[in-house]
């Protein structure tokens, strides 16, 4: 019997849900392949989606027309907006997630998304002819015929779970690591490492002391993932805690490390810079008295609590014993250990800016399988995969995001130019276009796109065009108000601000820092009358139009210069020139543009070792 299919996507972690729902929805007949389908969307570390730079990608998933916004609302049992003390560029949304209720929400959508079929199996093997991918087989000697697939295989691929000395083969705890694929494509011609990410305790609830921590509750306002309106909090709300280390845990800890993989040369392999682990903490920042743990629970009902800042991989007995120097814990009790996990990752050098692989074609790889850590930056790539798998398959031009319109165009692009020396994880930082990709403006970036594709809804759309609609009229609004000086000086020196010297509009008043549309419609009677007509979208609306005045000025430079930059991304390089015979390139420039190959001038100014001198002597031989 003969399985064929458009699409086949292996692995249904965060990457391969988004890019099998992708295809399927844009009208490939996907196949979509996992070891455990109780396990979909499985938030193996902390049970939390968004945060500092990872909240926008899931903004921009879901203004696309993806799932993980959508999931991750349903699922909700906490939401935070970070960052609020910055300007709004910085701002990063964040949820607590239940744990089981996001993988139950996820398979509903699978089980109920159009050409879109499920197999419980493990991947072996790729199935190809003459350098292009025809399917996969499994370890039930199944084989699948497609026209793409996708490898999302997270951290599978060779897994070595490690605590204390004790090593245990698999991809997560108590599930199988998955072998032969890395052989095959290393035969291929592709480059591959290991890479070592990790876990912490999770902690039975019964078993802590509140009373010793310091309760974070969540934030009460409109703020979400999703930009659809009917999309609501509707779990039990919780609260995160927090705790500190202390000198009396560190010296349980230090006395530990010459069992701890990571310093008795058991672990070889890359960890995260960012995420350390807190045995890295204590030999890193030695002089650091404390650290800062927070107590986050895994559900809605469970007493099952995950302990972040504290991800270890020393032996079972050790980190029980350093849990218990910190007050609220005398008495704890555990559900199972940190661990540490190694895994095979490629160069995601080897792959083209829409995720295919350079040496095998319609061959797409998505998640930690290209050296990435964090379940948005995987279910990013993964919808990027899937989209252009589907192109792939049925014609059209691939979709890719450019730098300045998407983070998601950041992380691409950074993975494929400059590769990576550690698990890549987001921030704002990485954007050099921080102000135009913001996490409240990701619909009016990607929602006219996602539609164009067919995976944004008229609905979505109908929806952006609405809210556009009314903070247009709230601009044009402030723009034609005037205020008099002496009207509003007694309330201007009320809220502790400089009056006014003379009447001014009332949007300039609206570029002081604290002074928004909601403080002035107090005062202002026509205001109050816009403002209140505006649909359930009020809040919304109204931070838009907030925003839009104050950085306005911000805005326009930062569009400006990506609007010049963005001339270099219109010029095509890739296969132009046989970098090696070109002397006047510097020799490291000459090695890296060979092997990446870059797609336009652009893209070569970002690789490292390439200057800006040669750059010149590209442009000088394309005659520019």
């Amino acid at each position: 019997m003969t399985f064929n299919y458009d699409v086949i996507v292996v692995g249904a972690g965060h990457a391969g849900c988004e890019a099998a729902v992708a295809a399927a929805q844009l009208g490939s007949k996907t196949l979509l392949i996992t070891m455990d389908m109780n396990k979909i969307a499985q938030m193996s570390c902390n049970p939390a989606v968004g945060g500092i730079a990872k909240g926008q990608i899931v903004r921009e998933i879901d203004a696309l027309g993806g799932q993980m916004g959508f999931v991750s609302d349903k699922t909700a049992i906490q939401f935070r907006m970070l960052n609020r003390s910055k300007g709004p560029a910085m701002w990063s949304p964040r949820v607590q997630s239940d744990r089981m209720k996001f993988i139950a929400q996820w398979r509903e959508i699978i089980e109920n998304s159009p050409n879109l079929e499920m197999w419980q199996d493990m991947v072996t093997a790729l199935i190809y002819q003459n350098s292009t991918i025809t399917g996969v087989k499994t370890g039930m000697g199944v084989e699948f015929y497609s026209k793409c697939v996708i490898l999302t295989n997270g951290t599978f691929l060779n897994g070595l779970i490690h605590v204390g000395k004790v090593q245990i083969d698999g991809g997560r705890v108590s599930e199988p690591a998955s072998y032969g694929m890395t052989e095959q494509l290393r035969e291929l011609g592709f480059i591959t490492d290991r890479m070592k990410t990790g876990t912490p305790v999770r902690i039975d609830g019964r078993s802590v002391d509140f009373s010793l921590m310091e309760e974070q509750k969540g934030d009460e306002d409109f703020h979400k993932f999703s930009y659809l309106p009917h999309v609501q909090r509707t779990l039990r709300q919780k609260s995160c805690w927090i705790t500190y280390t202390s000198e009396e845990v560190h010296e349980v800890l230090r006395k530990g490390l010459k069992d701890s993989p990571l310093y008795n040369g058991q672990i070889q392999s890359i960890g995260p810079r960012y995420c350390p682990s807190i045995e890295t903490k204590i030999v890193t920042f030695a002089d650091k008295t404390n650290h800062q743990l927070f107590l986050e629970p895994e559900g809605e009902t469970t007493h099952e609590h995950y302990l972040n800042g504290f991800s270890s991989s020393l032996p079972l007995q050790m980190q029980i014993n350093a849990l218990q120097q910190i007050p609220a814990f005398r008495n704890v009790h555990i559900f199972r250990p940190g661990y540490a996990i190694e895994y095979d990752f490629f160069d995601p050098r080897q792959l083209y800016p829409t995720l295919e692989t350079k040496l095998v074609k319609n061959l797409f790889f998505a998640g930690q399988i290209n050296g990435t850590t964090g379940y948005e930056e995987a279910a990013g790539q993964g919808m990027m995969a899937g989209i252009n798998a589907h192109i792939n398959c049925h014609g059209g031009t691939p979709f890719v995001l450019r730098r300045d319109e998407a983070y998601i165009g950041v992380l691409i692009d950074d993975l494929i130019t400059k590769g990576v020396d550690e698990p890549y994880r987001m921030f704002t930082s990485r954007a050099e276009y921080r102000i135009l990709l913001r996490q409240d403006n990701a619909d009016e970036r990607l929602t006219e796109k996602g539609y164009q594709l067919g995976l944004a809804t008229q609905e979505r759309i109908q929806l952006l065009n609405h809210k556009m609609e009314k903070v247009t009229q709230i601009i044009d609004f402030t723009h034609n108000f005037s205020i008099k000086a002496d009207r509003i000086n007694p309330f201007l020196e009320h809220i502790g601000t400089a009056p006014l010297k003379q009447g001014v509009k009332l949007y300039d008043l609206l570029t002081r820092p604290h002074i928004h549309l909601s403080l002035m419609a107090e005062e202002i009677a026509p205001l109050k009358t816009l403002l209140e007509s505006l649909d359930e979208r009020k809040e919304e609306v109204i931070e838009s139009a907030d925003i839009a005045i104050k950085y306005n000025g911000y805005i326009k430079r930062e569009q400006m210069i990506a609007d010049k930059i963005s001339r270099l991304e219109d010029i095509r390089i890739k296969d132009k020139f046989n970098y090696d015979e070109i002397q006047s390139l510097s020799t490291e420039a000459r090695q890296k543009l060979v092997r990446i190959n870059p797609e336009t001038i652009a893209q070569a100014s970002r690789i490292p070792g390439v200057s800006p001198n040669d750059i010149s002597v590209l442009l000088v031989l394309l005659g520019r």
